[in-house]
């Protein structure tokens, strides 16, 4: 069975819907995010929670580095992106 991938815009009315406010330039900066880094909503959700968990807000400076790190990492999923979080930056989330 298929797993159905949750849009980046999804993630972020589901994390409203919980009641963690964005501001409208944080949802900009997401956006803008993945473009610049050219990254799949899958990575890009990663990214916004993985700086959420290691900054308790959305910290779009975090978040761009985060990307770019991945990108440049060649991650492809939320696993990838933990482990990467976890081993080489030593971020305990």
């Amino acid at each position: 069975m298929k797993k159905i991938e949750q849009s980046v815009g999804e993630y972020i009315q589901y994390l409203q819907g919980k009641g963690f406010p964005f501001e409208e330039d944080a949802i900009g900066f997401i956006y803008f995010g993945m473009q610049y880094t050219n990254s799949p909503d899958c990575l890009a959700i990663a990214a916004i929670e993985i700086t959420l968990k290691a900054q308790k807000r959305f910290d779009g400076s975090f978040y761009i580095s985060l990307l770019e790190a991945l990108k440049k990492e060649n991650v492809t999923n939320r696993e990838e992106a933990f482990r990467f979080v976890e081993d080489t930056l030593q971020l305990s989330l």
